[in-house]
């Protein structure tokens, strides 16, 4: 068995699509996820997982909705990272950066359940492989 080096700026130079993940690996049952992000993504929830962000690239900003409405924003510069706790609201943003997520295989990107339309440039998927052309 042989392993493998994934280059993640090479990896993320493979694509342009915001919020549209790539599979760059995988760690037990769990995928390891890089994605462009840019503009607003849709508030969703994962009920059954945290949500691990690592910025690479530009700034990150995760919005959480608590229980009595309120929100908080944190915003993450590159080399920061942030966990979601399951069943939190949350939506992502950002100005132009690049992330990288640890998520259990088969999680969708838009969660359980989201509220709101979700826009022409995300995409509802749980992950492409980084080779595939068609994604």
């Amino acid at each position: 068995m042989g392993l493998s080096v994934i280059d993640l700026s090479r990896a993320l130079a493979s694509f342009g699509q915001v919020y549209s993940p790539r599979i760059v690996g995988k760690v037990n049952n769990y995928d390891v996820r890089v994605a462009h992000a840019k503009g607003e993504h849709v508030w969703h929830v994962h009920e059954k997982t945290d949500e691990f962000f690592l910025v690479l690239e530009g700034l990150f900003e995760v919005s959480v909705r608590e229980p009595d409405g309120a929100v908080h924003t944190v915003t993450l510069h590159k080399g920061e990272i942030c966990v979601v706790p399951k069943g939190t609201e949350h939506k992502p943003s950002s100005p132009g950066g690049s992330i990288l997520m640890f998520e259990p295989s088969g999680t969708s990107s838009t969660g359980d359940r989201h509220q709101g339309e979700i826009h022409d440039y995300e995409d509802t998927t749980t992950g492409h492989d980084l080779h595939d052309d068609n994604a």
